[in-house]
């Protein structure tokens, strides 16, 4: 057979796995009807986004993602921080760290501090956000110098930080 007949298109394969890139089980995937409310802290799904406002009446009710997880002790972001200058400095550059937290959080929901923990070589913060590893740690790099890593992982969505000085 000749002519445009011959060269007709195989249908397109639509079984293909496509795989998520990042992958962050308390991403919102559906979208939430307008106005919801998180029952925990009080934060408020509108306009496609968490936000801090007064909650409508008959608003829908679920727990924000930040809220997940802090119920569920699993960070997005981890902060380490040590050395000699750390342990003589400890309560001021904690200060420092909860304070950046604090005005983060005041803006935007869902970026909150987990906790923090004892460890034998310093303290490990943990956040609700995979960008405040970065921003305290910048803060407490700015303030006090010392030295700044940050590690990014393409299979998980959790960013590790370390401070050392």
């Amino acid at each position: 057979m000749t002519g445009p007949a011959s060269f007709a298109r195989k249908p397109q394969r639509r079984d293909r796995l496509i795989r998520e890139h990042v992958h962050d089980p308390y991403k919102v995937r559906i979208k939430l009807p307008e106005p919801t409310v998180c029952s925990q802290c009080g934060a408020v799904w509108l306009r496609g986004r968490w936000q801090w406002g007064e909650a409508p009446a008959g608003a829908h009710r679920t727990l924000c993602p930040a809220c997940q997880r802090l119920r569920d002790k699993a960070p997005a972001g981890l902060l380490h921080l040590g050395g000699e200058f750390f342990k003589a400095h400890r309560e001021e550059i904690l200060n420092l760290a909860r304070n950046n937290v604090e005005q983060q959080r005041r803006e935007h929901p869902l970026k909150r501090l987990i906790g923090v923990e004892e460890r034998a070589d310093g303290v490990e913060i943990s956040f609700t956000d995979t960008h405040l590893p970065r921003g305290v740690g910048e803060a407490i790099e700015r303030a006090f110098d010392g030295s700044l890593e940050i590690q990014y992982t393409d299979e998980s969505n959790l960013v590790r930080a370390r401070w050392v000085r």
